[in-house]
């Protein structure tokens, strides 16, 4: 069960940092913090769509819909899972949002632009 949750947190940190880096690069959305929400709800809408998923293939399976989704763990599984996605989400736009800006701004040769949260 840990490994599971490991890649829920992956399942938030990976899609935030990809998708910050397509609205900073093509200056989609100019605000920092509706770029941050914009980012936490793309990431949850993927990991319900994961979710979905999950469930869509145990009903079409051979094999029970309980019986599948019964040996996640405990009835909380989708939204536990989905809590996980939206933390690792959150982390990546806190921890790594400078660093990331500083990584924009070498490869791309910009001076002192900032897209961080605290921009605005």
């Amino acid at each position: 069960m840990p490994q599971t949750k490991a890649y829920q947190l992956l399942q938030g940190f990976v899609p935030a940092l990809i998708a910050r880096e397509i609205l900073v690069r093509k200056e989609v959305i100019a605000s920092s913090k509706w770029r941050n929400f914009f980012i936490i709800c793309f990431c949850l809408a993927l990991s319900a769509c994961y979710e979905l998923i999950e469930w869509a293939v145990a009903i079409v399976s051979d094999t029970a819909a309980e019986a599948f989704l019964g040996t996640q763990g405990y009835i909380w599984d989708t939204q536990s899972d989905m809590a996980f996605a939206l933390v690792g989400a959150i982390m990546a736009l806190v921890l790594c949002g400078h660093i990331h800006d500083r990584q924009m701004r070498n490869i791309t040769g910009q001076s002192n632009r900032p897209a961080s949260p605290t921009a605005d």
